[in-house]
């Protein structure tokens, strides 16, 4: 019994005799599980920063570059899945969150107005190169050196946001909800790329979001606590 490329026979089977599954027979499972919540939950996972930014119609303390940046590592890793013809569950939810940074980066220019001509430039080259590359029209030595690249990608996506956080001492307008998630995908990544038998770059890529999101997500709550206490003695 298969569905969505999910293998169930195993389990009811074992459930059938009156035995618990084996590892082999349950890990692959629930790693394909977990791939499809992953992509279910990444259809809404930068909803919260888009709702907060749109509610105060501010982008304070948000690295414009660091959005930017992510844009790009989405495109690059999307692009890489893609030509390896990995399952959707694998990659899936790098669709939705590439549609989701590009509506977050878009809205992020419209409130820091004056958008400058250098910004103008940025976002043209982006539409002229993005189809190229997601359809795979790349030599495939330099697909394989973009694909490498997008983790310094992703790490230096998150080093501006973290640096801006640590010299305002304040997360401004971040949202803790789509952070959070962006962690724990990071973390559930990791196992289920290892069952998918991913390539070791991607694996490595979850690791370092882990770290990354990670800091970013400490910061929040160790700038909420200092902000509390700081109204506190107001009060």
């Amino acid at each position: 019994m298969e569905i969505f490329g999910m293998d169930f026979s195993c389990a009811l089977a074992s459930l059938g005799n009156g035995k618990f599954p084996d590892k082999d027979c349950l890990l692959p499972l629930i790693s394909k599980l977990l791939g499809y919540c992953i992509v279910a939950a990444s259809t809404t996972v930068k909803v919260p920063q888009i709702l907060k930014i749109l509610k105060h119609k501010s982008v304070q303390g948000l690295s414009v570059a660091a959005f930017e940046l992510e844009v790009i590592g989405f495109t690059i890793a999307l692009a890489y899945c893609l030509h390896k013809r990995l399952p959707f569950s694998a990659y899936g939810e790098l669709v939705f969150l590439l549609i989701q940074a590009i509506i977050l980066v878009a809205i992020i220019y419209y409130y820091s107005q004056p958008v400058g001509s250098k910004t103008w430039i940025r976002a043209l080259l982006y539409c002229a190169v993005a189809p190229t590359i997601l359809a795979g029209q790349i030599d495939p030595v330099l697909f394989e050196a973009l694909y490498a690249s997008q983790h310094a990608i992703f790490f230096f996506a998150r080093v501006p946001q973290i640096w801006e956080n640590y010299t305002n001492k304040s997360t401004g307008e971040l949202s803790f909800l789509t952070c959070f998630m962006n962690f724990g995908g990071s973390i559930v990544r990791v196992f289920t790329s290892i069952q998918e038998k991913a390539p070791t770059s991607m694996i490595m890529g979850s690791m370092i979001g882990i770290v990354m999101n990670g800091t970013i997500l400490s910061q929040i709550l160790l700038y909420w606590k200092s902000h509390a206490k700081k109204e506190k003695k107001v009060d």
